[in-house]
């Protein structure tokens, strides 16, 4: 099998599997801690994702030690070792120095927050514009091997619709974009669309708010960015009354439990970060007064509650 082979994912995924069996053994046996959440929340110890790993436990040196024991021994089952020259350390409410020196001890390199993670940031204030930049990054270099000057307004519109709307949408999935953002995002859009460049100025004949309509109403088919994270985010609130065993859903409701707000989503509003920005994009309006939840339907099947209705795009 060589790199870059489609089947090497699912190949990760079976082998990490007995890495986290080791971990987990560990923490049976007491050898390693994770994060215990509160509220009688789950214990977070490792997040896998093919050949990506994020190890979480409490900061002390025998934890940070016999999880490098625990590689070691990964290592010598599976063949494949933690490059741990390539890892990096992180240490929540710790001070530089001390996450510095156990770097040092454990042989990988110390960092602070944010990071990226699976190609998202991880810890960043995502309400600053700037933190947004990698967005801006994938546009400018898209833009800039096409030339509009050699598409007709047909293939302009066929790129914007496949392409151009698409590359945000990883992003949006998951943080509530400003409206800054978005306005520069379709700003790049529309200037494309009419064959603008850096030097050349071009008339827009026909609206935005007309071009960003359906394309069941003879229009375009060219969604509003603040359309689509929207209907994004709110996908969250249908996920998490689905799939209530899901990790993540555990997650929240052991760090928001018992905050005021609204009875479908639990909040804390003092905690901050990006579940409180889900809630709030799902408690405004979706269609003229209608909520998120105006649009669920609940019913009894088989002793388990069942949801049902439409998340609107």
């Amino acid at each position: 099998m060589r790199q870059g082979d489609p089947i090497s994912p699912f190949l990760f995924v079976a082998v990490m599997e007995a890495l986290s069996c080791l971990i987990d053994k560990a923490m049976e046996l007491g050898i390693f801690f994770g994060i215990k959440l509160p509220n009688d929340g789950p214990v977070l110890s490792h997040l896998f994702f093919a050949d990506d790993a994020l190890i979480i436990g409490e900061w002390n040196e025998s934890n940070a030690f016999n999880i490098v024991r625990i590689l070691r021994c990964f290592h010598v089952c599976s063949r494949l070792r933690i490059n741990l020259g390539k890892s990096n350390i992180y240490g929540i409410g710790v001070d530089l120095a001390s996450v510095g020196n156990l770097a040092e001890v454990v042989g990988c390199k110390p960092d602070s927050l944010p990071f990226k993670y699976l190609g998202l940031k991880v810890g960043a204030n995502m309400n600053r514009v700037n933190n947004w930049r990698p967005v801006y990054d994938v546009f400018e270099s898209r833009l800039a091997l096409w030339k509009s000057a050699l598409l007709s307004i047909g293939g302009r519109i066929t790129l914007i619709r496949l392409v151009l709307v698409s590359i945000p949408n990883y992003y949006f999935s998951l943080y509530k974009a400003p409206v800054k953002v978005v306005k520069d995002l379709e700003c790049m859009i529309k200037k494309f669309l009419w064959g603008e460049t850096n030097d050349i100025r071009k008339t827009h004949w026909v609206a935005w708010d007309k071009i960003s309509t359906s394309i069941k109403s003879d229009r375009l088919g060219i969604c509003k960015l603040a359309n689509v994270n929207k209907a994004l985010l709110c996908k969250w609130g249908w996920r998490y009354k689905k799939d209530s065993d899901n990790l993540w859903v555990k997650v929240v409701d052991a760090i928001h439990s018992g905050g005021a707000g609204w009875s479908f989503l639990p909040t804390k509003k003092s905690i901050g970060g990006v579940w409180n920005n889900v809630v709030s994009v799902i408690n405004k309006p979706i269609v003229g007064n209608a909520r998120l939840r105006g649009f669920l339907g609940v019913r009894w099947e088989g002793g388990m509650i069942s949801y049902s209705g439409w998340i609107l795009g």
